[in-house]
């Protein structure tokens, strides 16, 4: 199996793939025009990404099987045009959350003392105690949690060593969850936002969560309050946040950013950087040895079982519904022919498979086949395939999936 690396990868991980029989090429410059060129000429089975962007234009010259993101989100591939070819994209979640989790708490400390200005001052040759010991200190203040994936659940016990009482929103949090993880929940982001001294943002970038932290939110936020996002630039309407930050004195520490460099290094301009409440990081949240150490791993796993069994751990985008609307239960003999006449049918009537499966009995001498297909089959067809072949012991067709 030919694997491709657009992008810098760990050593063990490209050891390891090596070590499981993959012809790995390494080329972590290769981005936009180049890496189309270099999946037309190396024709790779396996993709393997961080930063980079995968376009529909990437998936053309249709050697690839497999694209696996080396992180959590997948928002620079084009998961849409990957799935009308038939390729299978895969993350590696929560692999980074101790980092991200600890760059993010990082920022919280940051913004309440100010850690960013007294470096800078002293570093001026400038001593300036007046003016930075004024700070609110975060013991006993609140903490709220929009998002409690993985990341976000790491943020639970660091805020409670700091003697912060945590609440949390997400879509899939319940009352009793919360109290499990030992938090409140809120019914909704707004909500939060009204209770909370601090913020930390940990949605994944989808159609329902772009922009979704708005000026509605950041109203909803308590004046002087702190805003952290290390989750994705594209979740926060960023001249809402400008504006609250002007109006209410919110200090905000982002590490990603709307727009930001594809690449490791380039210009950005953006009117939040000038703003005095403001600190900023370079979207470093997964950027530890740790993290990436695990990630590689993660991206080891994923490829060997693919290569070993052809399931994708982790894979982002089946179906989770199909057209399907009835279920073909087919009892037979373990023979070569059976399901072949069973699908010959099937075409002949214009009937499209969704899904099946097919388990063997102990002794491999009857299994059942349960196909998922998308109209019910008239009687005539029905008695055709129960009678049509003698290795055939029962059908059933069973109306919903």
């Amino acid at each position: 199996m030919k694997v491709l690396i657009a992008d810098k990868f760990e050593d063990s991980g490209r050891d390891g793939l090596a070590g499981i029989g993959c012809d790995v090429r390494y080329l972590p410059e290769a981005k936009d025009d180049r890496l189309i060129e270099a999946i037309r000429t190396e024709r790779p089975d396996v993709l393997i990404v961080r930063s980079t962007r995968v376009t529909e234009s990437m998936l053309d010259i249709y050697s690839l099987r497999l694209i696996v993101r080396a992180g959590a989100g997948y928002n620079t591939i084009d998961v849409a045009a990957a799935s009308k070819r038939g390729i299978y994209v895969s993350n590696c979640p929560g692999q980074n959350a101790a980092a991200v989790a600890e760059l993010a708490f990082g920022l919280l400390l940051a913004l309440d003392r100010r850690i960013p200005d007294n470096v800078a001052q002293l570093r001026s040759g400038l001593w300036n105690k007046g003016e930075f010991s004024k700070a609110r200190g975060l013991y006993g203040r609140t903490l709220g949690l929009i998002g409690l994936g993985k990341i976000g659940l790491e943020m639970v016990p660091r805020a409670k060593a700091f003697g912060m009482r945590v609440f949390g929103w997400s879509r899939s949090l319940t009352p009793a969850a919360a109290v499990a993880v030992g938090i409140e929940s809120c019914e909704s982001p707004y909500i939060l936002a009204a209770q909370s001294d601090a913020v930390s943002l940990h949605l994944a970038l989808t159609s329902e969560t772009r922009g979704s932290i708005s000026a509605r939110f950041f109203d909803a936020m308590k004046d002087g309050a702190l805003f952290v996002n290390t989750s994705r630039g594209e979740i926060v309407d960023q001249p809402a946040l400008v504006a609250a930050m002007r109006s209410k004195g919110i200090r905000a520490g982002l590490d990603v950013f709307s727009g930001e460099p594809a690449g490791a290094s380039g210009e950005y301009n953006n009117e939040i950087l000038g703003e005095p409440g403001f600190y900023g990081t370079h979207h470093i949240g997964a950027s530890t040895d740790q993290a990436q150490e695990a990630i590689a791993a993660e991206t080891l796993r994923i490829v060997r079982v693919f290569a070993q069994t052809g399931h994708v751990p982790n894979v982002v985008n089946l179906a989770t519904t199909t057209p399907a609307t009835h279920v073909l239960v087919v009892r037979h003999k373990d023979r070569p022919g059976v399901l072949a006449h069973v699908f010959d049918l099937l075409k002949s009537a214009d009937i499209n498979v969704q899904e099946m499966e097919n388990v063997v009995f102990d002794g491999a001498e009857a299994a059942v086949a349960r196909i998922a297909i998308d109209r019910p089959l008239e009687s005539a067809l029905l008695s055709r395939m129960s009678g049509g072949n003698p290795d055939i012991i029962e059908v059933t067709l069973l109306a919903g999936v």
